[in-house]
């Protein structure tokens, strides 16, 4: 009996070592994102920014950041706390909720990138209110899904007609602009410029979204679907990445037929 309790007495020892461990690996996390909803609170908009990382910096401004913490209450930030803590490698992430000063409570995910010795925000992401199904990223609404296409093929359709893809290339994510140069993109869709097709037209009728619209294990928003023109049909997939405050582009297919 005496050595069953030791055993027992040594596991329980070895969960506390882990869980200490996580501790104290997420808990420069902890502090960063205490300092972020603090700067919101106060409305230094400035300090919360130098908090980001390079990646979510090069797609969310400090304007767009302010008016993100007044649209989801962040700005009455009270308390937080975070019933999940995880770090692998230079990446980790806080998973929680804010207490507002109101008395609300709005989940919240932080991700997070290692720069140098600190960690910076790489991304910030709140689910939509309703039923959800659970998910480590939250599935975007139909209507989101629609505004993502259709933002997507309407940029590219501009970049088409001005024979130069630096407008499109400036939607996409920032791990996608290191691998893909305009000119690459240029190189890619020069097709489109030579046929003289103008996708502008698209822009007044709303897509058919497959419903096998999904987030794929490595976390890629893909959707496809088609505009339902005449004699052909514009059909699309597009794929996307969570990326500072919402999705961006990381790939674009389109095919007339």
């Amino acid at each position: 009996m005496n050595k069953l309790l030791k055993i027992v007495l040594g596991v329980v020892g070895v969960v506390a070592l882990a869980i200490s461990a996580v501790f104290y690996l997420t808990s420069g996390m902890v502090k960063v994102a205490d300092e972020l909803f603090l700067a919101a609170s106060r409305g230094d908009t400035e300090k919360a920014y130098s908090l980001l990382s390079d990646d979510f910096k090069s797609g969310t401004s400090q304007e767009d950041l302010k008016k993100y913490f007044i649209a989801n209450s962040l700005n009455n930030f009270k308390e937080a706390s975070w019933e999940s803590r995880s770090t692998s490698g230079g990446r980790g992430s806080l998973k929680g909720s804010i207490t507002t000063r109101e008395g609300g409570v709005i989940p919240i995910t932080l991700n997070f990138v290692k720069s140098d010795s600190d960690w910076k925000i790489y991304s910030i992401q709140k689910p939509s209110s309703g039923l959800q199904v659970e998910s480590e990223l939250q599935m975007p609404s139909e209507n989101e899904q629609l505004n993502l296409v259709t933002n997507s093929m309407q940029v590219f359709a501009e970049s088409v007609n001005e024979k130069s893809m630096k407008k499109f290339h400036s939607t996409f994510s920032s791990m996608f602009k290191m691998q893909f140069t305009p000119e690459k993109l240029d190189e890619a869709y020069g097709s489109f410029y030579q046929a003289g097709v103008d996708l502008t037209v698209l822009e007044n009728i709303e897509p058919k979204i497959n419903s096998s619209a999904a987030i794929d294990d490595n976390g890629v928003l893909v959707i496809s679907g088609y505009y339902p023109t005449e004699p052909s049909q514009v059909k699309f997939t597009q794929k996307f990445a969570y990326e500072g405050l919402n999705w961006k582009l990381i790939g674009f297919n389109i095919n007339i037929e």
